[in-house]
């Protein structure tokens, strides 16, 4: 039976930068993917026409560039050939009626932004920046801890008490809602650009707990901007790869991990579908969700409190991607835009919380408020010359569909055929073309990734969830990814979880890799 120090199950840009982090201190890793090759919902392919390198799943890394992976593993990346573009501005709102905003790094360009919306929001976005610095150094650091551990637990009081007898101001940002936090602006337009951005994180607008993450997404598009990597977000598993081969990491793909085995309390290996055992004399980083996890994997060895909760584990809403290649560049009739990261499109954020529970619903949302980026803006190598390629992002999908909130589309069995896939794509295209004069007709070509899609490629994402799990409070922060494992260690010696489905959650931050190599190595 072939050995390691480390098997990682799983190939996502997590357990990659955990193995990065265990291959260059020498340590001996195995990863095992299931798919053809490593990266997880990191992924770049020609899915429309030739020469039209669209990102299936994920796109932009500003929390990557936000944390501590970037700052000890960038220039060993860059150095194998991963090189970023950052857009100015990173993003902003589109309205049907022509209003826009966008979001400033500078601050004092983001104030008087601000203040041309509506008078005084100047005044209103600088002291909502002001009161939360006293708390950012312990945020920020917290996305890269375990919060289980007492440095964090110290810092979660700091953040929650104070020095005084009552609690703090964060208290009640942390279990405040994003349309509550966005309150503070007289501005709709100003409102929209910046609540709405909790969709991208796994949240609602009108759901308690979603408005720190407003706060958290507008200091990090400030800090980090919103940089994807050229050639696709698929480079940076691309030099993630190489760092851990170069380092003696072994990677091998379509190979899928049917069991983890487990003697007398410890984890001592895995088991692949045809029969292959490995031992691991360390440690199993699983890159799993907690049910795939205790369920699946641990089978009789897992505990059984914990195979119970694992039962429980919830999956949020679905999403739709719409990935256009285009014959021409978009024409926004903002000049600033041109350029511009991630931008909103929206007719508001009361209308985005309205799609949001139409979506929750099982409804296809009639008026959805959903994200475009145009890569080639920064980067044409992703399409041939003069081209351009478009990604629209819709995050309040339900994952199985069982009617249409515009009372239009015949939705069928709920599943994603052909036919409702189609559908729901020209009532979206119909909707861009409000804000982008030349579509649709600049689009040569177009193709979907939906619900079905996700599922079907990876079972991190259950029956359709890009972010693995629910978000909300019942299932975020020491509720991660189960109430009886508030943490990356499991109840068995040896054993790991990292993930999406783990602290800090969804996102392209490395963030769950870093925290555990950390654990493995002692740091």
């Amino acid at each position: 039976m072939d050995s390691y120090e480390f098997i990682v199950v799983g190939s996502g840009h997590n357990a990659l930068v955990a193995a990065a982090y265990l291959a260059r201190a020498g340590r001996e890793v195995l990863i095992l993917e299931r798919n053809d090759r490593p990266g997880g919902l990191v992924r770049t392919e020609e899915m429309t026409l030739p020469g039209y390198l669209h990102d299936v799943y994920s796109a932009v890394h500003p929390l990557l560039h936000a944390g501590p992976v970037w700052a000890d593993l960038g220039e060993e990346l860059t150095a194998r050939g991963l090189s970023y573009v950052n857009p100015d501005p990173p993003t902003g709102v589109s309205f049907p009626d022509g209003r826009t905003a966008v979001l400033h790094r500078s601050m004092d360009a983001m104030v008087a932004e601000a203040d041309q919306l509506s008078p005084g929001d100047g005044d209103a976005f600088a002291a909502w920046m002001s009161a939360f610095a006293p708390y950012a150094g312990d945020v920020f650091g917290l996305l890269s801890r375990e919060l289980s551990e007492p440095g964090a637990r110290a810092a979660i009081g700091r953040l929650l008490r104070g020095d005084g007898a009552g609690l703090t101001p964060f208290a009640v940002d942390l279990f405040d809602t994003a349309q509550t936090t966005v309150s503070r602006f007289s501005s709709p337009v100003l409102r929209a650009m910046l609540a709405s951005w909790v969709l991208h994180m796994g949240r609602t607008p009108n759901e308690p707990g979603s408005g720190i993450w407003v706060t958290l997404f507008t200091q990090t598009a400030m800090r980090a901007g919103m940089p994807f990597p050229v050639g696709g977000s698929e480079a940076l598993v691309t030099a993630l790869t190489q760092l851990v081969t170069e380092h003696g990491g072994r990677i091998v793909t379509d190979t899928e991990v049917h069991r983890i085995l487990v003697e007398q309390g410890r984890a001592t290996g895995v088991v692949t579908a045809d029969g292959t055992r490995m031992a691991a004399r360390q440690a199993v980083l699983a890159c799993t969700n907690a049910d795939q996890l205790y369920l699946k994997l641990l089978g009789g060895d897992a505990p059984d409190t914990l195979r119970a909760q694992a039962a429980r584990y919830r999956y949020g809403r679905g999403c739709v991607q719409i990935h256009l290649a285009l014959r021409e560049p978009p024409r926004w009739p903002d000049p600033r835009f041109a350029t511009i990261g991630q931008p909103f499109l929206t007719s508001g954020l009361d209308e985005c919380a309205l799609a949001v529970a139409q979506g929750m619903a099982g409804l296809l949302p009639a008026d959805p408020t959903f994200t475009v980026d145009c890569p080639t803006a920064l980067d044409p190598s992703r399409a041939p010359a003069g081209a351009a390629i478009l990604r629209i992002q819709l995050l309040e999908m339900p994952i199985r569909p069982r009617g249409d909130a515009a009372g239009v589309i015949d939705v069928g069995d709920g599943g994603w055929s052909d036919d409702l896939t189609n559908r729901l794509v020209d009532r979206v295209i119909t909707m861009v073309g409000r804000h982008i004069p030349n579509i649709p007709d600049a689009i040569a070509a177009h193709a979907v990734t939906t619900p079905d899609d996700l599922a079907r490629y990876n079972p991190n994402c259950g029956p359709g969830d890009p972010y693995g799990g629910a978000h909300d409070l019942a299932q975020s922060y020491l509720l991660r990814p189960l109430p009886g494992q508030p943490g990356h260690r499991t109840p068995i010696d040896g054993l790991y979880q990292l993930g999406a489905g783990t602290w800090p959650g969804a996102g392209v931050s490395g963030g769950s890799g870093f925290i555990v190599a950390r654990q493995l190595l002692g740091a």
